[in-house]
């Protein structure tokens, strides 16, 4: 077996690139209606309008209004974009924009592109519409398996994946955050869907944002998918079914068909890793890597450092600076996903390393419930739907908030491009603590040293009927046992 996936990786190979056209953004997004209104609402010239998007419903209709109104180009950049009603719709908006003239440029990570070729292919051969897929896989592309069989021999290569979740419309709107394009981001999916957080941005860091498109989208590890995969012949693409999209949702695109804007302007910069971070010969140069900005940013704080991300691990070096900000009377604030919640098993084998010795430093630790209580409307209600954590968000000071797709492990640190912002404002911190007080009061584990023991214990937090366990709540003991017996297995640079 070994022999023959050593062969059949020998003979596969990414294909030359040779006409490849390098594109950038609009240089005049002035020009554009989105531009002028942006001008129109805008309260400082090196300002940035910012506006939170928790609900899933606000969201994905943000992003439909993005489509809807760009007249000029459309760039869509997404680690995963999911075949299910939500990105069939965003889609659907797509298509009806490259039919208006717009120039639409679409990146996706190849990771999660499996079988979805002839998908893909018949949207990038549509007038206007480019695709192209990154750092991809060379064979075997309609299965996962028959994709990692072919790349055998180039596993260190394929192990570095573009993370990076981003819309731009004629260079003058944007929306970036933690979210990508599937029902599960928009709170539709019946079964189990993300509390998640985007933020909608205007002004000066939008061409901050579509510079950083530009370099993925120009750089040698994005590949035109016709390299890739055979022409398909065209098809009639599956209908789309809004009828049970909210429409009290439609906030952005009524303020866009009325001219003006509703944000708040303050000052904000882009944290973007660059592409050479994905090459397996290159070392990320942590001088420009997005983990390096964020620890900078959290060595600043004073008086409080809240983090919210769905994986959990800080590897040596990010316990040194927890320990660190203690020493120095800083209080400290994680909410992550529990054992129940989590999307993603193997990783809590890495994060459980470390509950013990964050809860000793005084570490106040929260972790997130599979059932959301009753404050669950503000992320738009899950119904009997299960919920698990993937926002990632930082707040320093009560000032200052880091939103972004990185996750707080050594994967989005060292292997993964990740993309974010930094937003200086007290408004946007308090809102952003807001969302996470409602969680942690009404929809999370607490966590706790039982008698200053090294026991810990989570507690349920509810007012005069609080329940408490001394194993991960809500989980079963082959659950546990599995995850115990991979542990040793699980490096935390895979996680």
């Amino acid at each position: 077996m070994i022999l023959a996936c050593l062969a059949l990786s020998a003979c596969a190979s990414l294909p030359r690139q040779t006409e490849k056209i390098r594109t950038v953004a609009l240089p005049d997004p002035g020009s554009t209606a989105l531009g002028r209104i942006v001008t129109a609402s805008g309260a400082g010239r090196n300002l940035s309008g910012v506006r939170l998007l928790s609900s899933g419903d606000e969201a994905l209709a943000s992003l439909i209004a993005l489509a809807d109104h760009a007249q000029r180009t459309l760039d869509v950049q997404y680690y995963i974009i999911e075949h299910d009603e939500s990105a069939r719709a965003l889609l659907y908006h797509v298509r009806l924009a490259a039919a208006r003239g717009v120039r639409v440029r679409l990146l996706v990570d190849d990771l999660n592109t499996a079988g979805e070729d002839r998908r893909f292919m018949n949207l990038g051969e549509r007038a206007n519409i480019q695709v192209r897929v990154f750092n991809p896989f060379p064979g075997g592309r309609f299965r996962m398996w028959t994709r990692f069989l072919e790349s055998a021999s180039d596993i260190p290569r394929i192990n570095h994946r573009m993370h990076n979740k981003l819309t731009v419309a004629d260079n003058a709107l944007a929306i970036t955050g933690g979210r990508n394009i599937g029902d599960q981001y928009f709170t539709r999916d019946k079964t189990a869907n993300f509390i998640d957080l985007d933020v909608v941005v205007a002004g000066s860091i939008v061409p901050q944002l579509s510079a950083s498109f530009d370099a993925f989208w120009n750089s040698r590890y994005a590949y035109p998918l016709s390299t890739l995969a055979e022409s398909v012949d065209s098809e009639v693409p599956l209908p789309v079914d809004e009828s049970d999209f909210p429409t009290q949702a439609q906030f952005l695109a009524r303020e866009l068909d009325a001219g003006h804007l509703d944000l708040a302007w303050v000052p904000a910069t882009v944290l973007a890793d660059r592409p050479a971070k994905i090459a397996s010969e290159t070392q990320p140069d942590q001088t420009v890597s997005v983990a390096d900005d964020i620890a900078t940013l959290m060595r600043s704080a004073t008086e409080e450092v809240i983090v919210i991300s769905p994986y959990f691990v800080p590897g040596k070096d990010g316990m040194a600076l927890i320990r660190e900000l203690v020493g120095r009377g800083v209080h400290i604030r994680i909410l992550t996903n529990s054992l129940a919640s989590t999307d993603s098993p193997l990783v809590d084998t890495g994060y459980r390393r470390y509950r013990l010795p964050l809860l000793k430093l005084g570490v106040e630790l929260s972790e997130v419930r599979p059932k959301l209580g009753m404050r669950r409307a503000r992320f738009h209600p899950f119904r009997s739907s299960t919920a698990s954590l993937h926002a990632k968000a930082l707040v320093i000071d009560q000032k200052t908030v880091f939103i972004g797709s990185m996750n707080m492990d050594a994967r989005s640190a060292r292997t993964n491009s990740e993309l974010g912002l930094v937003i200086r404002s007290a408004d946007i911190a308090h809102q952003v603590t807001s969302l996470l007080d409602d969680i942690s009061a009404d929809g999370s584990y607490r966590l706790a040293l039982e008698d200053h023991s090294n026991r810990i214990v989570w507690y349920s937090g509810e007012p005069g009927a609080e329940r408490s366990w001394h194993t991960d709540p809500e989980t079963t003991l082959m659950q546990r046992l599995a995850l115990m017996l991979l542990a040793p297995f699980a490096p935390e640079e895979l996680l």
